[in-house]
C-alpha cells in the first residue's frame, strides 16, 4: 500500500543554468514562496508529506536538484558551488519581490544556509533541517582524495537497480525503521524509474556516486556562516545517525559558535530523514517560523 497525497503537486519544469529542473508546487501561486530544497538522493516528491500536514494558505515550491528526480543530468559533472548558482536562478525566477525563504534539509540544508551568508541580502528566513555541513578535513588528505578521484574516472559509477519498488520500499524501511510502509512505498515510486527488461532503477544520475576531489573546507563554510542575516533555525532528530558519526562538528554548540541568533529545535524520536519520520512535526516548526517571516 502507497501513502496517498492528499493534497497533490503540481508539477512544471524550468530552465536553470542550461538544464531543465522540475519543480513541484502545492497551495496557491505567489511571488514568495517558501522554497523546499531536499538532500543528496532524495527529490522534491518526499516533501509531500510535509505538504499534506502545512497550512493550505502557505504556498509551497520544492525544486529537484541538477542530476536527481526528473531534472536533468549534467554531463560535466557535479560540482557544489553549481547548487550556489542554480539556487540564485530559482530565486530570480520565483522571489523575485525580495528575500527569500527556505527550508533545507542535509545536503540541501548546506546549500541553503552557506547561500545565505555568501548572499546574506537574497534570503531573509531559513529552516535547516540537518544540514550540518561536513567533518573538517586536513590538508595532508588531498593527495588520497585526488587518487580516489582519478581512480573512479575509469570506472563506470552506477546505482544498485531493484526488482520492484516493493523491494526498494523494504530496503529503505530496514535502513530506517522509523519509516512507514505506505511512505516507503511513496518513496520508491518516486525514486525510480522502470527498466525494458524489468525492475526499476533510482532516477539519481550516479555520476552523484564519484568522490569529490576537492576537500571540504569548513573553515570556509563557517565563515560564510557567520555572514548571515536571515532568521534561523537548526531542526535536529534526536535519533540522527549523521549527527551521532560528526560527534562535536553536529553538536549545536558548533552552530550557535558561527551563526548570529540561531534558534535550535530537536525533533526526539526522528532520525536523519525527520521529514520523512515526523512531516506533522516538522510542518508545525515551519509554520511557526516562516508562515509570518
Amino acid at each position: 500500500m502507497s501513502y496517498e497525497p492528499r493534497r497533490p503537486a503540481r508539477q512544471e519544469m524550468l530552465l536553470i543554468r542550461g538544464l531543465m529542473h522540475r519543480v513541484l508546487r502545492w497551495g496557491p501561486d505567489s511571488d514568495d514562496p517558501v522554497l523546499l530544497l531536499h538532500g543528496w538522493a532524495d527529490s522534491a516528491d518526499s516533501f509531500q508529506f510535509v505538504a499534506d500536514e502545512i497550512a493550505p494558505h502557505l504556498p509551497l515550491v520544492a525544486l529537484d536538484w541538477r542530476g536527481f528526480g526528473h531534472s536533468e543530468w549534467c554531463p560535466a559533472g557535479y560540482w557544489f558551488p553549481d547548487y550556489y548558482a542554480d539556487l540564485e536562478q530559482l530565486l530570480d525566477r520565483l522571489c523575485p519581490a525580495g528575500a527569500a525563504r527556505l527550508v533545507g534539509h542535509s545536503m540541501g540544508g548546506n546549500i541553503s544556509m552557506t547561500y545565505a551568508g555568501i548572499r546574506p541580502a537574497r534570503v531573509r528566513s531559513l529552516v535547516n533541517l540537518e544540514g550540518f555541513g561536513l567533518p573538517r578535513t586536513e590538508p595532508a588528505q588531498a593527495p588520497a582524495r585526488h587518487a580516489k578521484w582519478l581512480d573512479q574516472l575509469s570506472e563506470a559509477p552506477e546505482f544498485s537497480d531493484y526488482t520492484n519498488t516493493g523491494d526498494l520500499a523494504q530496503r529503505l524501511m530496514r535502513r530506517n525503521p522509523r519509516l512507514t510502509e505506505d511512505r516507503a512505498s511513496f518513496i520508491a515510486d518516486c525514486w525510480t524509474r522502470p527498466l525494458p527488461g524489468g525492475g526499476v532503477r533510482l532516477r539519481a544520475d550516479p555520476a552523484h556516486r564519484l568522490v569529490n576531489p576537492y576537500l571540504y573546507r569548513r573553515e570556509e563554510m563557517e565563515a560564510c556562516w557567520r555572514r548571515l542575516t536571515a532568521s534561523v533555525l537548526m531542526v535536529f532528530g534526536g535519533k540522527s545517525d549523521l549527527a551521532m558519526r560528526l560527534g562535536m562538528e553536529g553538536g549545536e554548540a558548533a552552530f550557535r559558535a558561527c551563526i548570529p541568533n540561531v534558534r535550535v529545535e530537536v525533533l526526539a524520536d526522528a532520525g536523519h530523514m525527520l521529514h520523512h519520520e515526523e512531516p506533522a512535526a516538522v510542518a508545525r516548526l515551519i509554520e511557526d517560523y516562516l508562515g509570518s517571516a
